[in-house]
This record gives structure tokens, sequence and C-alpha cells, in this order.
């Protein structure tokens, strides 16, 4: 079976719900591939709060954001601040809902690109269906970027470790230690919940001071949004140390805090934090116990690794990318695709956004607060393409 469409969005959750949405408020024929928020349904636990407020919704149209939401529901920002993993999922259904955002619930094996057939894309989904597009957008998220250091890899079992975004159910953990590596946000919120699932003991251990458990400001993030919607260019164009401190700016607030709600939750005799401290070593017990040895002259036993060590973009790594012939003619740098203004790559029609387009773009698209301005910027150049077809 084959399908022709003007544009393909390949990812369903919220960049890929936004973009979707775009493409129904304003009349774009679509199909939208992917089974929506799965990545938070299946790779972040139960009990999960998010670090973003009530401003942070996904329409570009500002229409069904989630005070709207919460209007439908007769709650205010008070009664549900901070945001639960469980609530927000609650509001991306009532949006896809709103918007009546339909997706096919299958993968994309393999993205292939045909320029002498009017640049046209062809997809093989997991079912053996195939999608014959004009206009390809890339909204995968973090899935296929999860980030482990090759030196840390090389010190355990892989039997003995997860990544964070893999390990959601603590319930075979109960009893047993555990090690974080990482000092984010996410090492602490995975500390707390796995005491709270059983766990016996959490050891958290970072190469840096412990951040500090402080109200992050916001309130910059949203207008900056706005205005990066009228002018695409504005951050692109700015000089390296402009970037810098903008991207600094965004770490401060995002990566060098810590929610207040967590800090409560962490003053526990079991949880026991080595900042300013790396593993270095790792022998398995006769008892089977990991005997973790860190370069502060500490030793600690535990039962399993866990690594809050984030995510890193490499299109390498994204299968439907390799299968296909898309690396061959991707121009990239680190990693990253290269992005116009308008987050199209070099091949027309393809766009790229979430993570894969913090380079260019800023680090504020690793948020979800920058998945509606995506939308609205290449909304636009996808309807101006379309006319000139």
């Amino acid at each position: 079976m084959q399908k022709e469409t003007p544009l393909l969005i390949i990812g369903a959750g919220p960049f890929g719900l936004s973009m979707a949405a775009y493409a129904s408020h304003h009349g774009i024929d679509y199909l939208l591939v992917g089974k929506p928020m799965e990545f938070w349904q299946s790779n972040m636990p139960k009990g999960m709060y998010l670090r973003s407020n009530c401003d942070w919704h996904l329409d570009p149209e500002n229409m069904y954001t989630i005070d709207s939401y919460l209007e439908s529901r007769s709650l205010t920002r008070q009664d549900v601040e901070p945001l639960s993993l469980r609530f927000y999922l609650d509001y991306a259904n009532w949006f896809q809902s709103k918007n009546r955002i339909e997706s096919w619930p299958h993968y994309v094996d393999c993205l292939q690109y045909d320029g002498r057939s009017e640049g046209r894309f062809v997809a093989t989904l997991d079912d053996g269906r195939t999608v014959v597009a004009d206009n390809v957008v890339l909204a995968i998220g973090f899935k296929y970027f999860k980030f482990i250091h090759p030196e840390l890899t090389k010190l355990f079992r892989s039997d003995r470790v997860s990544h964070t975004c893999d390990l959601v159910n603590f319930e075979h953990l109960s009893g047993k230690r555990c090690l974080i590596i990482g000092g984010r946000q996410s090492a602490f919120e995975w500390g707390a919940l796995l005491i709270e699932s059983g766990v016996s003991e959490v050891h958290i251990v970072h190469r840096h001071e412990t951040p500090k458990f402080a109200v992050s400001d916001w309130s910059w993030v949203n207008p900056l949004m706005e205005n990066l919607v009228k002018d695409p260019g504005w951050f692109r164009h700015l000089t390296a140390e402009a970037k810098e401190s903008f991207n600094k700016r965004m770490w401060i607030e995002g990566r060098s805090k810590l929610e207040p709600w967590l800090w409560q939750r962490i003053q526990k005799s079991n949880i026991h934090l080595w900042p300013n401290a790396q593993v270095v070593d790792c022998e398995t017990r006769p008892t089977n116990d990991l005997e973790v040895r860190l370069d502060i002259g500490v030793s600690v036993r535990v039962d399993h690794v866990i690594f809050a060590t984030g995510y890193k973009v490499n299109t390498t790594n994204v299968p439907l990318l390799a299968a296909g012939n898309i690396l061959q003619k991707l121009n990239s740098r680190d990693g990253f695709p290269i992005l116009d203004d308008q987050f199209q790559t070099n091949i027309p029609g393809l766009f790229a956004t979430s993570m894969m387009a913090t380079l260019d773009f800023g680090s504020f698209f690793a948020f979800t607060v920058s998945a509606r301005a995506a939308a609205g910027i290449i909304g636009p150049e996808i309807e101006k393409r379309l006319i000139r077809l």
C-alpha cells in the first residue's frame, strides 16, 4: 500500500503534535507517523514531575493552551503546579482531540530522498506500507540520542547498568542499592523515586558541586520564543559570544538548578551525595555486588548503576536515516544537521526540529517551550513550498 502526502511528520511527541496542529489549522494535508507521546509514556517514570510551568503549552495558534485545558476542568495553575507527568499526558491527549490530530501508530524504518522525482521523499513503515511525501519534518525527540561516555561503559557489565530513559520501572530494584552517575535534575529525581519505590540505598556521584535547589526563572523564555517566530534568523545570526550568553543562561536555569520541591525528598539518610567526584573503577565482588571506586578515595558497594548522563545528538544514530540515503546527502556538523532559518536542511523539503535544532537555534529546543515556535516557523515555509510545487 502506498500513500502520498504533501507533508509527512515523523514523530508524535510535543514537536510533532505542534507541527500537526499548525498543519490542521492552516489546511495543510499531512500525515503524522508515530505513537502519540510514546517516549513520555514509555521512557519516563510514573510519579515524575516536569520542570516547565503552565505557559509552556503546545499550540502555535495559542488556542488550546494548558490554561484553556485547566479552564475546561475548572482548575487553576496552583492546583497542578508542579506539573506531573500524568497531567501533561492528559493535556497532550486533550490537545490532540481539540485539534483532531490523528496518527499512524507506526515507525518509519527507512527514509529515502529521490531528487529526480521532483525532490520527493519515500518513507517505508514497519508494516510494509510506503509514504511518498513532498515535505518531511523530523520531530523525533530524544529517543536515539541517549549518551553514556565510552570510558564509563567499559567499567561495568552491561547487565548491571541502565540509562535513565530505559529505567522507568523500579520494582526489580526493591531492596537493592543503586549508584546514579550524574548531577542534574534527572539524577536527583530518579534518586528520590528509587527510594520511594523501595530501593534500600542510593549514591549520587557527579563531577561538580551539587546544584542549588532553587526556583528557575523562565520568565524571559516565552518572549524570546515569540520573537523567534517573527524573526527566525534572530538567534542563528548572533555572534558566537551572544549565542553562548543565551545558552549559558538557559543552562543556569535548566541545568545548574534543582527544583525546590525535590529537596525534602532527597534529604534521606539512605541517599548519599558525592559531589566533585568521578567513578574510576568497578569490581564485581564474590558476593556479586559491585564495588565502585571514586577518585576521592571512596568506594561504595551497590547492585545496579544508573547513568543520568543525558543526551547527545548524532544523526548517524537515527535508524530511519541510516537505512536510507539521507545521511549521504545531509550536511552536518558535530552530529547535528545544518539548518537554515526555517529549520530546513540542505535537502529541499527536509526539516528537523526538537533536539536536532539546538546547534543552530539554541538550547531552548531541547525544551518543550520551543515546540510551538518551531511549528510557527516551519509551517509558513512548507506553505510556500506547496504553492511552488
